[in-house]
């Protein structure tokens, strides 16, 4: 051999070691113990039958449609301009809550009457699946949802409506806490997705100044239909309370802490933890339980607290037993006829069951968002959004069959990008034709008001929060198997590095050609604390146990894991806990 030919075994050989070397070196053998969640235990492994929608780009082609002013044709366009400038002297828009709706329009009440439930969730869904809604076709829709913002009526906070009068026919307004707090989550969300937008900051300053006197004057008693933020005082009615508004509350302060700072709102948002989990059972309502999981998990492990992650997650999926709540909402677990729709979010009380797309969508965002806090979860995480993401194509009326859904002779204005409100495990519109069919696709739009159009069961409301789904789900190359984005809706985070959520629901273990965000990447695994690629070139083979996960952190190459104190570090930033 001669002196080149040894020179240049000497350095691979170097090369090896050293890359040995690392790959020991950024790893720690500590496994992530999973912790079992009973109700999706109870689904099924892999759901059936089995197919996966492309919830990015149907996202994306839902923003197309539904804000296109130029559309015409009966119900079209979806959109219009509120010009009575309410709260702020600007104008506004709105669109409709479900197609046709004889209640909304720029000619009916003044053009006042939408909900910024919907309009809010479709511009975060688009901000999350890379579209721009402050300049979009020369508008500025961030700025232009601020009139939500109800000054007027001495609130100070987002509202559903922009006003008092207008609500009052319909979508709540001092009557479902839900429908009050709600749209502040959604708008300190998308003012996350969207920041430096003029005056934003202002509002949600206002907007956490007046939810930590709310929580300060509660005082860990949420037992209340509502609160009135004007009066600054709980208030009951016949409406069940919803003492998830705790976690409503919990996750705006939290936010408010890592947006501005201030310790105050740390320390409420903890007196908001501390009155949720004092609670002895489930009170899901509407959308908001779930949330306090998240807000638990990141407390826990950003701040040394110990809430009691699982119980709030039991009791989401659980839901409501009390007869004075919200009896029946949780998650379903279910097969109805020949479907799957195990994961689904609404009622499996009512006529045995009514599922909802809002809802099931808007859950995936703080379970998600939860991992990268709470690694303990990720296989029960993974299943379940398996089963909610498998299960939620039915509400489109375009991928179930005509015989399952309420109103398949219209549905081509939907584009396949408006869903049904929900499905239902039988139909209580009284159709004929769907006697004995379970499930079945529609929405109560019909029921809202005498003279409602059929196609008010297609609801815009619900489908613009698809976008969440659009910025979680991708698939790989296996069927069943996803890649799920755990930084996208954790917001207000401190986190640097993409985390994304790999479940295997075969019994057998899987490997998948996992692609990469950055053309170089270092592959850790949260779950077994081990760098498991040292070096992918837009692609990996990936191995995945069976029925288990891998928690996948995107790290540079040159990047050195190491542990402290029960946290995993690269230089000074976290990356697991």
């Amino acid at each position: 051999m001669n002196k080149r030919s040894a020179i240049l075994n000497y350095l691979k050989t170097w090369a090896i070691f050293s890359l040995l070397a690392m790959i020991i070196s950024c790893s720690h053998s500590t496994q992530v113990e999973q912790v079992d969640i009973q109700r999706i235990n109870e689904m099924p492994d892999l759901p059936e039958p089995y197919q996966m929608i492309d919830w990015h780009e149907l996202s994306r082609e839902f923003d197309q449609y539904v804000f296109d002013f130029t559309l015409e044709g009966k119900f079209l366009p979806f959109i219009w301009l509120d010009d009575n400038r309410r709260n702020f002297d600007q104008t506004t828009f709105g669109l409709y809550t479900a197609i046709g709706d004889i209640r909304q329009g720029p000619e009916k009440h003044n053009g006042e009457f939408h909900e910024s439930i919907g309009s809010l969730g479709a511009l975060l869904g688009a901000g999350l699946n890379g579209i721009d809604k402050t300049d979009q076709h020369g508008f500025n829709y961030v700025k232009m949802i601020q009139n939500y913002f109800n000054s007027e009526n001495g609130w100070n906070i987002m509202m559903n409506n922009t006003n008092s009068d207008i609500a009052l026919l319909g979508g709540g307004y001092g009557r479902d806490w839900w429908y009050d707090l709600f749209p502040n989550v959604l708008y300190y969300a998308v003012s996350d997705v969207f920041p430096d937008v003029e005056r934003s900051d202002s509002l949600l300053l206002i907007i956490a100044e007046q939810v930590y006197k709310a929580d300060s004057i509660l005082d860990g008693n949420y037992h209340y239909s509502y609160f009135d933020y004007a009066a600054m005082q709980g208030m009951r009615s016949h409406i069940p309370y919803q003492e998830d508004a705790a976690a409503g509350h919990a996750w705006i302060l939290l936010a408010a802490y890592h947006k501005f700072g201030q310790d105050k709102y740390l320390e409420a948002a903890k007196r908001a933890m501390n009155a949720l989990t004092s609670l002895n059972e489930s009170r899901f309502y509407e959308v908001l339980l779930p949330y306090g999981a998240y807000v638990a998990a990141r407390l826990n492990a950003e701040h040394n607290m110990d809430y009691d992650v699982k119980q709030i997650l039991d009791w989401s999926f659980e839901g409501t037993h009390a007869k004075d709540g919200r009896y029946g909402w949780g998650v379903i677990v279910d097969r109805w006829g020949d479907y799957d729709v195990s994961g689904l979010v609404g009622s499996w009380h009512h006529d045995g069951g009514f599922a909802f797309a809002m809802n099931t969508f808007d859950m995936a965002w703080p379970l998600t968002a939860m991992l990268p806090y709470a690694p303990q979860y990720a296989d029960a995480v993974g299943k379940w959004i398996l089963n909610a993401s498998n299960a939620s194509r039915l509400f489109y009326p375009h991928e179930i069959p005509d015989q399952h859904q309420w109103l398949p002779e219209k549905k081509s204005i939907t584009r396949n990008v408006i869903a049904y409100e929900g499905l239902k495990k039988t139909d209580h519109l009284n159709k004929p034709s769907l006697d004995g069919i379970s499930p079945v696709a529609l929405g109560d739009g019909p029921l809202w008001i005498e003279g409602q159009p059929d196609e008010s069961v297609f609801s815009l409301y619900g489908s613009a929060h698809v976008g969440i789904f659009g910025a979680l789900i991708k698939e790989t190359d296996i069927p069943g198997i996803l890649k799920v984005d755990c930084r996208a809706t954790d917001f207000y985070s401190r986190g640097v590095f993409p985390i994304y959520l790999v479940y295997n629901p075969y019994d057998e273990s899987k490997t998948v050609n996992y692609s990469t965000n950055e053309p170089m990447a270092q592959l850790y695994d949260i779950i077994t604390g081990r760098v498991i690629t040292a070096q992918a070139e837009s692609t990996a083979e990936v191995e995945i146990p069976a029925r288990s996960s891998r928690l996948i952190v995107e790290l540079p190459v040159d990047a050195r894991v190491h542990a402290s104190k029960g946290k995993v570090y690269v230089g000074d930033v976290v990356i697991a806990y």
